[in-house]
């Protein structure tokens, strides 16, 4: 092996790129404005145009619902080679959008903006690992979204705090920093548009790349759903269980969650890429599950924060590896679709965790309902479990 080959080689496998570093900085930028609004937008809706608490839980469903539908439409024009358009219609669309809250005069505009905040945001936050994936190594697929996805995890444990903090000072305070955030990606961008540039010739479209979703990905899209599920739950009744067990600071458990996620994703990145998923799933899902069972149990802060560790641990584990397993099993022209399924899996999941598991707190109280949200992790186990038998079976027989 000459030189010349050791130094591509080496340059093949480098994770720590320009490129690499500035699209996991956007990616904070892009969460950052989306979490700074995000806890602060329902009680401003509900002070300025006295919305009840159906309507005013219309400004995170209705964005929700906006951004997974066009993160399939998204997914779909990213096969096509339309990165640039996707990407830079995203962000023009989001920022005037955080714009537009604050000339919004009735609840109807304030709604639709969000609507218009949600198409923006699905497609940004669709384009991002998408373009992260093409320049991390396929062998470090795992390790590089791993960090990648620490963005998002530091933006979920910064941004509500500033939000809020901002707010207090008046609700143009708010929009001008969340506006700031998404204006940032722009000339970061800018920087390394040279080394971000897409191939002058897009592959031809094929069946299989022209799919809106790829059977190969059903496995982990369904795993991540039910995860969503229980963190739905769990984000949504953590400050109204601690009204009920007498827990007054309750953001201990968010803090000590994110610190716990920040720790464990690049380790797990590291072991998805060496092992496979096999030796994560049944970890992963096992430390979820005594999260949940220490939270409900939980009576004081100290038992809160250790149920906030191995839930963050947990989640630390399975999340990044998701993401690259679905990444991994697709063709390059298809990742658009695999990363907009992943974040789909998770909004679907979040959505449907908060009112089913809404609905039991309603008869069994929180702290049950932490209990009963175990359920979904022993089917989340079972189905993983039956999936690996199955694929063994199958490869016993066609050998």
């Amino acid at each position: 092996m000459n030189e010349t080959t050791i130094e591509t080689k080496h340059t093949a496998e480098k994770l720590w790129t320009s490129p690499f570093i500035v699209l996991t900085l956007c990616n904070l930028l892009l969460f950052m404005n989306l979490q700074m609004v995000l806890p602060a937008l329902p009680s401003y809706v509900k002070g300025v145009f006295h919305a009840s608490d159906v309507m005013a839980s219309l400004v995170t469903t209705l964005f929700a619902l906006s951004a997974i539908i066009t993160r399939l439409i998204a997914g779909k024009a990213l096969q096509r080679g339309k990165r640039n358009l996707v990407l830079f219609l995203g962000l023009s669309v989001a920022l005037l959008a955080t714009l537009g809250y604050a000339w919004c005069g009735t609840l109807a505009m304030f709604l639709l903006m969000r609507v218009f905040y949600g198409a923006g945001f699905g497609m940004a936050s669709t384009t991002f690992p998408t373009m992260t994936s093409n320049v991390v190594p396929l062998k470090r697929m795992g390790e590089g979204m791993g960090y990648y996805g620490l963005s998002t995890s530091l933006a979920m444990s910064l941004g509500p705090s500033i939000g809020l903090s901002l707010l207090a000072s008046g609700f143009g305070s708010l929009v001008t920093g969340a506006t700031v955030m998404l204006a940032l990606i722009l000339p970061m961008l800018f920087l390394v548009r040279s080394q971000l540039r897409q191939p002058a010739e897009v592959a031809p479209a094929t069946p299989e790349s022209s799919k809106l979703f790829d059977r190969k990905i059903l496995l982990p899209f369904l795993l991540n759903f039910l995860l969503s599920i229980v963190y739905g739950g769990l984000l949504s009744f953590m400050a109204l269980f601690g009204k009920e067990v007498g827990i007054a600071n309750v953001g201990v458990f968010f803090l000590v969650n994110a610190v716990s996620v920040v720790l464990v994703r690049p380790l797990s990145g590291k072991i998805f890429d060496k092992k496979g998923h096999g030796v994560l799933m049944l970890p992963g899902a096992l430390l979820v599950i005594a999260g949940l069972l220490i939270v409900s149990y939980s009576t004081g802060l100290g038992m809160l924060a250790a149920a906030a560790l191995l839930f963050g641990a947990g989640l630390g584990i399975l999340q990044p590896s998701f993401q690259a397993w679905m990444i991994k099993v697709v063709t390059p022209e298809q990742r658009g679709m695999a990363n907009g399924m992943y974040f789909n899996s998770i909004d679907l999941g979040v959505a449907l965790g908060a009112l089913l598991l809404g609905t039991i707190a309603m008869n069994t109280g929180y702290a049950m309902m932490y209990r009963l949200a175990t359920l979904v992790m022993v089917v989340f186990i079972l189905l993983y479990t039956a999936s690996q038998i199955s694929r063994k079976k199958t490869s016993l027989r066609t050998s």
